[in-house]
Formats: C-alpha cells, structure tokens, sequence
C-alpha cells in the first residue's frame, strides 16, 4: 500500500517520473507539474490498486494550485515518484467530493 506521506516526502519536480503517454495527456487537459505537486500536497488516497504492475499504484484526490479538483494516478519507489495520468474528475462519474465512483 501507498501511503500519502511517503508520496509527500518526494513530492518535488525532480523526483516526479512523467511518461511519454502521462506527459501527452497533461499537455492535453492543460495540467502543469506544480498542479501535480499541488494536489499531492493537499490530497489525500482514494483508491489503491495494490496489484498493478511494475509497481503497486494509487489514485489521489488533490487540489490544483487554482483550487480545482484533480485526480492523480502514481505509483512509487524509494526514489521517485511515476506519474500515471492526471485528470479532472467529471461530475457525472463521480460522487461525495470526487472521492467515490459513481455505479
């Protein structure tokens, strides 16, 4: 399991790992580093995904640096955090603050 602290002890650009597939769709939904260290500073977990592969992942609800909701996928190791993907949650699939799936 990934825990929240851990993420915020390297939650700096350096040590934030973005792929070639998450830098696309940041560029595309307009989503800059300082959002992703914004929202990992402020968020919290709402899903962990012990089972993905290479690494365990998780999804974290967080905060832009202009307030807007935003969810994170990363996973990680004692060295760097892997940026997944980044997305603005879309309320019509999403309940209780962005925190909970709609069925």
């Amino acid at each position: 399991m990934i825990d929240i602290y851990e993420l915020r002890q390297l939650n700096e650009p350096e040590k934030i790992a973005v792929t070639r597939h998450a830098k696309e769709r940041l560029e595309e939904r307009k989503i800059r580093i300082i959002d992703i260290i914004n929202g990992i500073q402020t968020g919290k977990i709402i899903k962990q995904y012990e089972d993905d592969k290479p690494l365990p992942s998780c999804l974290v609800l967080g905060y832009t640096s202009d307030n807007a909701f935003i969810h994170i996928v990363v996973s990680k190791d004692d060295y760097y955090i892997y940026l997944i993907t980044a997305y603005y949650p879309d309320p019509a699939k999403w309940k209780d603050g962005y925190s909970v799936r709609k069925e």
